[in-house]
């Protein structure tokens, strides 16, 4: 492999208990190194499923951009800037699954700064974990799962926090603590992205107008689906319409 002694003195400099650490984790996570420069220095199997490779030694070396979208791969760098810049660490954050371009699935994602033997940053290390996954192992998740299944089931409601809440039993303020330190996000903003799902599906799979779809998938109208379908995806729902819908059956 043309990167292996890159890797290796790279993976020689960083904290090995963080390494180990993070690690355990590989079952159930996407997993990445990347220096300071953007290139991946190590990878597991599913962030190999995320940049369409079967081997760790297609991604080794490489950089977003060489298998993400540019405004996806560009974001992803600004991120990794900010946490080498800062030395702070991006925890649980909710966002799009770095998939397709247009995919609704979601993960949170957790990236810190990685350090020397001597403390210097030279580069970051992150993760991130799909929300189905959360669902399952999470005690919170689980109590909140009805919660999360009345979104997805019927993204047209209104579903307030107060209903929400009163759904499994807990005051508004606590309900809102046990969503967010579950799903790293407020019950609102979770809701806007399952709606967002939600037409994303119907714009693929239904000839309905973007206006039907707006106002049955829980918008007002089609400019609120607009705004807030280019804040999820990034893309306006006609533009998503034409490179996913499916073809006419014949």
């Amino acid at each position: 492999m043309p990167h292996s002694l890159t890797k290796a003195a790279f993976l020689q400099q960083t904290d090995a208990r963080q390494l180990a650490l993070l690690f355990d984790f590989l079952p159930e996570v996407s997993f990445f190194i990347k220096d300071r420069d953007g290139r991946f220095m190590a990878v597991n199997r599913r962030f190999c499923e995320y940049c369409g490779a079967q081997y760790e030694h297609e991604v080794i070396g490489r950089t977003d951009r060489e298998f993400f979208p540019k405004s996806r791969a560009d974001k992803y760098r600004k991120d990794d800037a900010t946490v080498m810049r800062t030395g702070r660490a991006i925890i649980n954050r909710v966002e799009n699954a770095p998939e397709h371009e247009g995919s609704p699935h979601l993960v949170s994602v957790t990236k810190l700064p990685l350090r020397d033997a001597k403390g210097k940053i030279i580069g970051v290390v992150g993760f991130g974990r799909a929300l189905e996954q959360l669902r399952e192992r999470s005690a919170n998740a689980v109590r909140l799962a009805k919660v999360v299944e009345a979104m997805h089931k019927h993204p047209e409601a209104e579903h307030s926090t107060a209903q929400l809440a009163r759904m499994v039993g807990l005051s508004g303020s606590h309900f809102d603590r046990c969503f967010r330190a579950t799903f790293g996000t407020s019950a609102r903003q979770y809701l806007l992205r399952a709606r967002v799902e939600a037409a994303c599906r119907r714009l693929a799979e239904s000839n309905d107008t973007v206006t039907t779809i707006a106002l049955e998938c829980g918008f007002y109208d089609h400019a609120h689906l607009a705004h807030s379908f280019r804040q999820v995806m990034n893309t306006a729902p006609i533009t998503y319409r034409r490179a996913h819908q499916m073809p006419p059956e014949k």
